[in-house]
């Protein structure tokens, strides 16, 4: 009985100490975006930090904001949606792509359809305004997936489908968005 006691303790220990780390870095997370936003240069959320935020979305019908980090890493990915490398950067011209997980800050994709809108911080403070075009499944495994980089688009992308079990399914989710207006 002790031992069972015991375990149970550690594991919603455990399970207090993962949700304390997730809701202190995002914390410094926002903090590390303010201060970017003042001093223009990328901030690390922590020291040892290998990603920094470089947007943030506000998806305001679906009272939602996230920090998008550097790359799409695991690592990265771990804290919040990814910028992919290569991809075209906020207020930029070209394709800009964002990964998230579709069980942490990305499972919120699976609300959002044709003609509904978001908008994008740039790091100079600026606000870009989105319109969803269209939402697709895409099988890697059968479909050649270009991303055409003189396109100016944001995608949104994640696996699927969204309540999944396999951690690397071969099909994606992308929400692909065209820019409306800035404010």
């Amino acid at each position: 009985m002790i031992g069972l006691l015991v375990l149970i303790t550690l594991c919603w220990g455990n399970t207090l100490w993962i949700k304390s780390k997730a809701l202190l870095a995002q914390y410094l997370i926002a903090s590390a975006w303010q201060q970017s936003l003042h001093s223009g240069q990328n901030t690390k959320p922590w020291a040892w930090a290998d990603t920094w935020p470089v947007a943030r979305l506000d998806f305001t019908s679906l009272q939602k904001q996230l920090y998008v980090l550097a790359g799409s890493t695991d690592t990265a990915l771990a804290f919040g949606p990814g910028l992919a490398d290569g991809t075209a950067l906020p207020e930029a011209p070209g394709t800009m792509v964002i990964h998230g997980h579709r069980d942490t800050h990305f499972s919120l994709l699976a609300d959002l359809h044709p003609g509904d809108k978001f908008a994008l911080q740039s790091r100079s403070g600026k606000w870009l305004n989105y319109e969803v075009t269209s939402t697709n499944v895409i099988d890697t495994r059968t479909t050649q997936w270009l991303i055409n980089p003189a396109q100016d688009q944001l995608l949104l992308i994640t696996c699927y489908p969204f309540d999944g079990l396999n951690t690397n399914p071969p099909l994606r989710y992308v929400v692909t968005a065209r820019l409306a207006e800035s404010r």
